[in-house]
């Protein structure tokens, strides 16, 4: 049943472009928009820019979804809608200002059409406004919603819908399936552990589109098994990231059993793990290691934790979060092994789970930390960091019962993990150190997801709940000022996710990578994941 859509927030940083879900989009010449600072206006930020400015009121009335938005009440209203990935109408008083020659724009009539220079329609400018504005009210409008108590939660929930309609691209180059992003901008690509968080939300509003964001990583696969971090129509880059793949696979076939896709990606998921063993062990133990790089705002992209202080002074270790997540891929493979009759293959991939477990259970614990850590290969010690990355061999069945109750007294004690907002990806102990800056203290969403569900596995099921709630509830606080999900919060709550920094500073005006991303994807899946699940 259509349901009503309530008044959202005109702020600053949320993304606008035409969804994949409508049509074809356009990957390098696509329009997207993003809210302005300041007085109420859009910003043009791809493939070219310009400034519009509205005149209308929001304290009279604001609408504004991914591809479609309404502004104020009267003679100064103004409504605009994607028309298809290369034309935005809007309607009521709009002043353009500083487009550059990557746009077009045509005014008359009281209306404004702005689109990409290359291919421009300037008959589109007679389009039917509010038709077009409705069209892309209704897949919103047609989502069936967990029941909601709290009107916060409800106006959260919708803006995540939203921002995830937003993400899609349709296919195109070697993607042929339809693909997500974490945003249409600055990152616009795909992103290997990105896509199965995606998939995790997608889950339960459209299984083929959850199953479609994982299939199209897999379009990008290498002969040799190797899935690139990044990837776009044209080009990869030349590293890997986290192994979460087969979880997202898992997480879409427990709530929608479609056996012979499982039976269509098993064969890549499985070349994909077998990379991973082939290039990433380098000392030969059996645990793996990360790419470690010399940029010190990023010397791990490859585990996603990019500027975590666990690579400060590293150049090789075992990496209790590449194994945890290895090890949980394999258990995973193990059971898709079975259901597809794959007996030989099971045993492997038990064999695999069990070795990565115990090495992980004897390796990487720290008896004195009573925490799991990295390993050092060039020091031959374990590293002092505690890492948001040490409680995920919960994740794998790695930590015995008795590693397992410290951890969880670590979430509990305020001077490692148990701060106002948890779970922070460095203890606060060592985060006073280090600044608010991504994973040097700051939350983020997909590691608390994975860090509920590891305490799920061992029957900590109170304290699971806890850290789904808080993080529902942080999410809801910020939402309501800003009307956008973050990439990271404070685990004080001291300081809100604008004011954060990023890879060494807060300056989005010398950079958007230089401040939290807004509108950002699996901030709002994993939300959208958890109102279903616990809503």
């Amino acid at each position: 049943m259509p349901h009503q859509l309530t008044r959202t927030t005109w702020t600053g940083g949320q993304l606008l472009a035409f969804s994949g879900l409508d049509g074809p989009t356009d990957y390098r010449r696509g329009l997207t928009a993003r809210t302005a600072f300041g007085p109420p206006g859009l910003d043009i930020v791809l493939p070219g820019r310009a400034h519009l400015l509205f005149s209308a009121d929001p304290a009279r009335g604001v609408w504004i979804s991914g591809d479609a938005f309404r502004l104020g009440e009267g003679p100064d209203a103004v409504t605009g809608a994607f028309l298809d990935a290369h034309h935005l109408l809007i309607s009521g008083p709009c002043t353009v200002e500083h487009p550059d020659t990557a746009l077009t724009c045509l005014q008359e009539n009281g209306r404004t059409l702005i689109g990409t220079a290359e291919g421009f329609q300037p008959e589109r400018i007679a389009t039917d406004i509010d038709r077009a504005f409705a069209d892309r009210r209704r897949w919103l409008r047609q989502q069936s919603l967990p029941p909601q108590t709290d009107p916060a939660a409800t106006r959260t929930l919708l803006k995540g819908l939203s921002l995830m309609k937003s993400q899609v691209y349709s296919p195109e180059g070697k993607i042929r399936h339809r693909w997500t992003t974490p945003d249409r901008w600055p990152h616009r690509a795909m992103w290997l552990w990105d896509s199965a968080f995606h998939a995790v939300g997608w889950r339960h509003l459209d299984p083929d589109m959850a199953r479609d964001a994982l299939s199209a990583v897999l379009d990008t696969q290498a002969a040799d098994g190797f899935i690139a971090h990044r990837m776009d129509p044209k080009r990869l880059s030349a590293i890997t990231q986290p192994p979460v793949l087969a979880l997202g696979a898992k997480a879409v076939h427990d709530l929608h059993p479609a056996t012979n896709w499982i039976a269509s990606v098993y064969p890549k998921l499985a070349a994909y793990l077998e990379w991973d063993f082939a290039h990433r062990d380098r000392d030969g133990v059996g645990l793996l290691e990360w790419e470690i790089e010399g940029n010190p705002h990023c010397r791990s992209g490859e585990s996603g934790m990019d500027n975590s202080p666990r690579f400060d002074a590293a150049t090789c270790m075992d990496a209790v979060d590449f194994n945890a997540l290895l090890a949980r891929e394999c258990e995973i493979m193990a059971e898709f092994a079975r259901e597809l009759g794959r007996t030989e293959d099971a045993d492997r991939w038990t064999q695999h789970h069990r070795r990565l477990c115990r090495l992980i259970r004897e390796r990487l614990w720290s008896e004195d930390l009573k925490f799991f850590v990295d390993y050092d290969l060039e020091t031959d010690a374990p590293s002092d960091v505690l890492a948001c990355s040490g409680f995920l061999p919960l994740l794998c069945g790695a930590a015995s019962p008795e590693q397992a109750a410290k951890l969880v007294e670590h979430l509990q004690n305020p001077d490692t993990f148990g701060t106002p907002f948890p779970v922070p990806s460095v203890a606060a102990c060592q985060a006073r150190n280090l600044g608010k800056d991504m994973w040097r203290g700051p939350v983020w969403i997909n590691l608390n997801w994975l860090i509920a569900e590891g305490l799920d596995r061992y029957g900590y099921t109170g304290p699971a709940d806890d850290l789904r709630q808080q993080t529902r509830s942080e999410i809801e606080r910020h939402c309501e000022t800003y009307g956008t999900f973050f990439e990271f919060y404070d685990a004080d709550r001291e300081t809100d996710p604008p004011r954060l920094h990023r890879k060494g500073a807060c300056a989005p005006e010398e950079s958007p990578y230089k401040q939290v991303f807004h509108d950002f994807g699996w901030t709002a899946t994993l939300y959208v994941d958890l109102c279903f699940r616990c809503g």
